[in-house]
Order: structure tokens, then sequence, then C-alpha cells
């Protein structure tokens, strides 16, 4: 997804040029921009590099040289950018990863830096931070979600994340459990509910802010899927997802649809991305279960995330 062509590193001569890297568990991003205020460029691609990590306890082969490759190309698309500095994450799939640091060295000679691992807490902070840089701090306190691949984190705050947790949810890590079947069984729906549930009545112990918030906004592929489908995007438009406004209604529709249709027939909703036919059932139950949990009407869909809070620290 490019915002920009490449000759728009020619604007804003005197900001840096920066960018930020995130290797999630299911997706590998990237985020040039200039001076923290203007994208450059914004790119996604599906690499899994949390594929087995659940129950193996390693990255595979596979997943690592898929990966590397990406990080690969994302190194070229920096240079024509002549971007200074980056910062680039690695977070659930590698925390869980016994051999992660065989992804970092070769990450490392791909990119020129090494990767950080976040820790939840961290991821957290950091997507917090893109998140409600844009929004009025009279609709807080936020709840910020951004679910994610392997995990799923959950911070409170009004212009500042007070409390955070992170959840061993998220969209493969349940795929990869709990839903064998095409389509999925009732009892394999019923499992992933009953897990996310379960895991939110911690939230609720330990974090109990959260039913103070006054708006839910929702990050990462997951949820930006389905504002997508919602809405019925051919192809992805920035613009119409996010600050998309997604209802408890649409999203519990569109659950179902994907979650009673084949794989073969749930890869024809307009946008629904083939990278995330085979796990988007998965996030879409802790999406409806958060939102049934803690009583929301709606969720505000926000493109700007991890990567967002990325960048301004390297302008700060």
């Amino acid at each position: 997804m490019s915002e920009l062509p490449p000759d728009a590193a020619a604007t804003g001569a005197d900001e840096p040029v920066v960018a930020a890297i995130d290797c999630g568990t299911n997706s590998t991003r990237l985020l040039v921009s200039c001076g923290g205020t203007q994208t450059l460029e914004r790119l996604m691609t599906i690499t899994r590099l949390g594929e087995g990590v659940d129950s193996t306890g390693n990255l595979s082969a596979a997943a690592i040289k898929r990966t590397v490759a990406c990080l690969e190309h994302y190194r070229s698309v920096m240079d024509s950018y002549g971007v200074g500095a980056v910062r680039i994450t690695a977070t659930s799939a590698a925390r869980d990863a016994a051999n992660r640091q065989v992804f970092f060295d070769a990450a490392t000679q791909a990119v020129g830096v090494s990767p950080e691992l976040l820790s939840g807490l961290e991821e957290a902070q950091l997507s917090f931070r893109g998140a409600t840089a844009e929004l009025d701090p009279a609709q807080g306190p936020f709840l910020v979600v951004d679910l994610g691949g392997g995990s799923t984190e959950l911070c409170v705050g009004i212009t500042d994340c007070e409390v955070a947790m992170s959840l061993d949810i998220g969209c493969v890590r349940l795929t990869e459990k709990y839903l064998h079947q095409d389509p999925p069984l009732p009892e394999e729906l019923h499992a992933c509910l009953s897990v996310a549930g379960a895991h939110l009545d911690d939230v609720d112990r330990e974090m109990p802010q959260v039913r103070n918030a006054r708006t839910f906004v929702g990050l990462a592929g997951t949820i930006s899927t389905a504002a997508a489908v919602e809405q019925g995007l051919n192809e992805y438009e920035r613009d119409k997802v996010h600050h998309f406004r997604l209802t408890k209604q649409a999203a519990e529709d569109v659950f179902r649809t994907l979650a009673t249709e084949s794989r073969a027939d749930r890869a024809c909703n307009p946008g629904l991305d083939a990278g995330r036919v085979d796990v988007i059932v998965g996030g879409m139950a802790i999406l409806v279960k958060i939102m049934r949990h803690f009583d929301f009407d709606s969720c505000l869909v926000s493109e700007s995330d991890i990567l967002d809070g990325l960048v301004a620290s390297l302008v700060e």
C-alpha cells in the first residue's frame, strides 16, 4: 500500500526522513516518514513469521526466509528515500521463539539495524501513542486494542498510556489452536470465544480502568479488514478505513458471514486480503468478544498504530 511516489522524498528538504519496521506474527510492515508528519510510504506484506511457533516454540526456516526477503525489499525502498534513522521491532512471535536470534541476525544483515524485541507493555505504549495522536482528548479515556497475530495488547489512557496488558491471543494463535475445519465447526468457534473471554476476565481483574473508557480504538489487520469488508472495498483505501466507525452489529455480521463460509467462498469477499483468509475468523472472534465483554457499541478503526509511534520516537 503505497501513498506517494518515490520522488516524494524531495519534499520537506530540511526534515529528517525516518522509517519504522514492525515484524509481527502475521505481517511485516514499513512506514517511511518525512519529519514524522508526512507519510512517504506505508507497506504491508503477509509474511506469517509466527507460523507454527505456538506449537513448536521456534520460528521455522521458511518463515524466517519469507520475512527476511521482505526486509531486503524494504531496505531498498528505504534507500530510495534516503532514510536516515530506522527502528525495527519484533513482537509476539519473536517473544515466543527460542531461536529468535537466528532471525535477528538475518534481519540485521538485511536492514542494517538490529531488531528490538518489544515487551507486550512496550508494544501497547507505542501503539497507543500512534493511534491517539490525531484524536481529541475529550473523546477519552481511550481503550486502544492492537489485535495482532500472536498477541493482543490493550491500553487505557487519555493523552498517555496509563495502564496496559498484553494477552496471548491473536488471529494466528487462535486459528492454529482451534480452527481446523473448513468452515469452522460451531464448537471450534465457541472455543475461540471462550478462550478470548477468559483472557478478558483477567483484564477485568487486573486492569479495571478499561470499564471507564469512552472510546474503543481498534488497530491492526483484523480490524482494518473488518472495516474494509463491511464497506465492500474492492481495493484498499486508507482514507475509507482510517477512523471508520465499525458498529457492534456490523462486526457481528462480518464475523457471522466469514465464519460460516468455506475459505474458498470467504476469499470472494471484497476487502478481504488473500493473506488473511485463513486467519480472519480467529481474529474476528477476538474483536466481537471484546465488544460484547466491555459493551462497546462501536470501534473507531485506526490505521495509525505502532509504526506511527516508532516514527514519532525517531524525530523527538
